[in-house]
């Protein structure tokens, strides 16, 4: 039976345009998008006078933790949790337990998903020093990209063999995303400041031991590899303005073969913060200067950096709690991702265009997702419709990820979400999920 859901009178921010209109869906589809009234016999009405619609959210780098690690997190949880932001389409990272280095642990990813994905989901491959085999089996069609930790990390996920590392940005055909921090460096820093202080170093140490050094000298080895053999390169969560100056913006993005991300812990806080929240927002890369955070915007909106996403990963309280040594580097984000970008549109940083392509329609193109992260006729139905005046306070009785806490606790919120659509089915409305519909296993078009 065919089910319609008519959005009327919203304000619908997309490809760059702000214009009021209705947009008709019709089971997984958006059916008709229109300026003039949609005279059609409907399911249920939406009046969204004075609302914000745009895309669902896609995000490129989450951690759920599912399997291995559920105690922190799950898919089914943190999907909740990102519905109800408004991200419809995630993808996540392999440093589960044990880490996706083979095909087999790949498919129980995406089993685990179909049971329980309230989103729209793809997962990244994996790379060690010892797998090139098993990564150059990924499909590009029905895989996102090929996660290659050039930093400390879970398990046996680093890869810091040269000779791999050129096996690989030799020989993968698909996207391979980084996350970019030298080892060497981090370590030698960790033995500096651990002689001179001890066990109990303070969280303000964190930029300092994962410096602008360790981030630029693994970042321009990553760019220096992919210019060499012609990768497709997307490195993850840039944290310094120095990074920003290896990556372009005299050319379309879609004609990149070198692409960015910025996160939304290093576009919020500075090293001014960490006296404040402390390992609340100790993530790797480290949050760093405050004017990093000036060139990681700069980078935003002039294009240099390409996308917005979350890096959500989420840890416990209790784990948190710890000493530096001790507190795991992470946190939760995706129920706070939209509504904090949002702020930083009213306070002038970034324009509503601008913010919905760099969270929408640009991760969408750059991964080219098939029929997502726009809203056009014949797209899937993945909607967020926002309430720009709804005052809300972070805590943790509205706290959605399983590990119930967040570096926003507290912050009264100007936006909120009101509905969120998943292939054009209400996933979350009136501050309550839907978590008996299923999201999709997305695909690309290479």
């Amino acid at each position: 039976m065919t089910h319609k859901i008519l959005i009327k009178n919203a304000t619908i921010v997309n490809e760059g345009k702000q214009f009021i209109g209705n947009v008709l869906i019709e089971d997984q589809k958006i059916k008709e998008i229109s300026t003039s009234p949609i005279l059609v016999d409907v399911d249920k009405v939406i009046d969204a006078t004075s609302k914000l619609l745009i895309p669902g959210l896609i995000d490129d780098q989450v951690h759920f933790r599912e399997p291995g690690l559920t105690h922190k997190a799950e898919i089914k949880t943190e999907t909740i949790a990102a519905v109800a932001g408004g991200i419809t389409t995630f993808m996540e990272m392999p440093n589960t337990v044990p880490n996706v280095l083979t095909q087999e642990l790949l498919q129980d990813k995406y089993d685990i998903a179909a049971a329980n994905s309230i989103a729209n989901y793809s997962f990244f491959m994996g790379a060690s020093n010892d797998n090139l085999d098993e990564v150059l089996k990924t499909n590009p069609k029905t895989v996102c990209g090929v996660k290659v930790f050039m930093g400390s990390s879970t398990g046996n996920m680093l890869v810091d063999n040269k000779k791999v590392l050129e096996g690989l940005f030799k020989e993968c055909e698909m996207l391979i995303a980084t996350h970019c921090e030298d080892e060497e460096t981090i370590r030698a820093n960790t033995a500096k400041y651990k002689a001179e202080l001890g066990e109990d170093i303070p969280m303000r140490m964190h930029p300092v031991i994962r410096n602008e050094e360790a981030c630029y000298k693994s970042s321009s080895m990553a760019v220096e590899l992919a210019t060499k053999y012609n990768t497709r390169l997307h490195i993850l969560h840039i944290s310094t303005a120095k990074e920003t100056r290896l990556f372009r913006n005299d050319i379309p993005m879609l004609e990149k073969r070198i692409t960015a991300e910025a996160c939304i812990h290093h576009l919020w806080f500075s090293d001014a913060d960490y006296d404040t929240f402390g390992s609340r927002i100790k993530w790797n890369p480290a949050v760093k200067s405050a004017e990093d955070r000036e060139g990681i915007w700069k980078a935003v909106n002039d294009n240099r950096i390409d996308v917005i996403a979350t890096d959500h990963a989420p840890h416990t309280i209790e784990e948190k709690a710890g000493t530096y040594f001790n507190a795991p580097s992470g946190g939760p984000l995706v129920q706070h991702a939209l509504v904090a970008m949002l702020e930083m549109h009213k306070k002038g940083r970034i324009s509503l265009e601008n913010l919905v392509h760099k969270m929408c329609h640009a991760p969408a193109e750059l991964f080219q997702v098939g029929k997502r992260g726009f809203i056009r006729e014949g797209y899937f139905a993945d909607l967020v419709l926002v309430d720009l005046n709804q005052p809300w306070t972070v805590s943790p009785n509205n706290i959605l990820s399983k590990c119930k806490w967040s570096p926003f606790e507290g912050h009264t919120f100007e936006a909120k979400v009101d509905y969120t659509f998943v292939n054009g089915a209400i996933a979350y409305h009136n501050d309550a999920v839907n978590d008996s519909i299923r999201g999709q296993r997305i695909t690309f078009d290479r």
